[in-house]
């Protein structure tokens, strides 16, 4: 797919929320969305200890009819995340595009596994665990942030890895998830994709609970990507927050979400919020693992959980992005995001953003009618670290190095100080 950088946006006396003087000049309890004209207003520091605090939850008004709702959560994200104006090139006429950056939800804890993560291990402390559980693949963003936040919240993890034939008897190294994973001390076993395609994530995390629980340990499963009906609560909880920004910014109104689908809760989550909520949104997902069928069923069944009522067919559109398959890349997809960043200095994740925004421009390059003339918000959810287990096949993609020619006769002149 070609990339031509889009024209600039002209530069007004309002500051986008993103630059940061604009931050400096309008941070308040929640953050405005970027170019929309509003007044400033006075600084707000949060308090001092509210970070990993566990703290009251109520639901939105327009979600208090659904079921499992929590008393409490604990904090562990940094929202609300920002919301600017993304310049895609090569839109539809009139398209605009809008991206929620809850890759910046945190360093360590990043993405969209922490909104989830705050509903699931406050019930995994209120239950009384002393460690959890969860699975995924060898370079999964959800197992890594469960890792985080669970140690944040004095917790053991475990994590159980599905790697390839080839390599599950071999040391996994220290590359991109793994590397935080292992310096925080996470109890790593791995499976072959073989054995997890014949056994199962829920039976594999149950056979490790059993053995646990023997040892005298109080585990708490999660399950892959956090999503089940409690964890569906994050991205509820997101729509809110999307709603605030919405109703501070005044002149802002997206037609349509769109969303990486990976697990299943972001999408049931935002998509049952945009129904119920004012954002009125539709919601579009491109998987990046399993057909669009398995997904409106997951779905259907994490919203049945909530007793919410609704067919997921009515409230989110599902379409194929998986490729060559889960965490698979073709060149044209790494090099697509290689140019994203070159044009936007925006950074997908090979794995999920990336392939969800490809599929996006891919078609809206098809359908442009569709498209056309609509407020478009992509919720980015993270995964940078999952570019590092791609270095091999992005070394010919990436930007290009020099040794600086030197003139012969340049005299000496020292900076601030000497780095030798």
């Amino acid at each position: 797919m070609l990339l031509r950088p889009a024209l600039p946006v002209a530069l007004t006396s309002t500051l986008p929320l993103f630059s940061p003087l604009a931050t400096v000049r309008r941070r308040s309890s929640v953050a405005a969305i970027g170019m929309a004209g509003v007044s400033a207003a006075p600084p707000a520091a949060s308090q001092i200890g509210s970070f990993l605090s566990k703290k009251p939850y109520a639901p939105p008004s327009w979600a208090s009819h659904l079921s499992l709702a929590p008393s409490h959560i604990f904090s562990l994200g940094q929202f609300p995340t920002p919301i600017h104006k993304w310049n895609l090139p090569n839109l539809p006429e009139g398209t605009e595009v809008w991206i929620k950056r809850d890759d910046l939800s945190g360093m360590q804890l990043s993405g969209n596994k922490v909104r989830k993560l705050e509903f699931l291990l406050s019930d995994a402390v209120a239950q009384g665990a002393d460690c959890v559980i969860t699975v995924g693949g060898i370079q999964s963003n959800h197992c890594r942030a469960t890792t985080v936040a669970a140690k944040y919240l004095n917790l053991d993890c475990y994590l159980i890895l599905r790697t390839s034939k080839l390599l599950v008897d071999k040391d996994p190294g220290l590359v991109g998830n793994l590397l935080v994973e292992r310096l925080l001390g996470a109890h790593i076993d791995l499976v072959s994709k073989e054995e997890y395609g014949k056994i199962g994530s829920v039976a594999l995390a149950e056979l490790l609970k059993k053995r646990l629980l023997e040892e005298g340990r109080k585990p708490y499963v999660i399950p892959v990507g956090g999503s089940n009906s409690l964890g569906t609560w994050g991205y509820v909880e997101a729509v809110r927050e999307i709603e605030q920004q919405i109703q501070l910014s005044g002149d802002v109104q997206f037609d349509d979400i769109v969303v990486a689908c990976g697990s299943g809760g972001t999408i049931a989550g935002l998509a049952l919020g945009s129904k119920l909520s004012s954002l009125k949104a539709k919601v579009h997902a491109f998987s990046v693992c399993d057909d669009p069928q398995y997904f409106y069923d997951y779905v259907q069944g994490l919203i049945d959980g909530l007793q919410s009522g609704l067919n997921s067919h009515d409230i989110v559109t599902i379409e194929d992005a998986k490729g060559l398959g889960y965490a698979m890349n073709t060149t044209e997809e790494l090099k697509f995001v290689k140019d994203i960043a070159t044009a936007t200095g925006i950074v997908l994740d090979p794995v999920y953003s990336g392939k969800g925004v490809y599929g996006m421009l891919k078609d809206m390059s098809n359908n442009p009618a569709k498209w056309k003339g609509r407020k478009v918000l992509f919720v980015h959810t993270g995964g940078l670290l999952g570019l590092y287990d791609k270095v091999d096949q992005l070394s010919s993609l990436a930007g290009s190095w020099r040794r600086m020619d030197l003139e012969e006769s340049l005299p000496r002149k020292d900076g601030t100080g000497k780095m030798f």
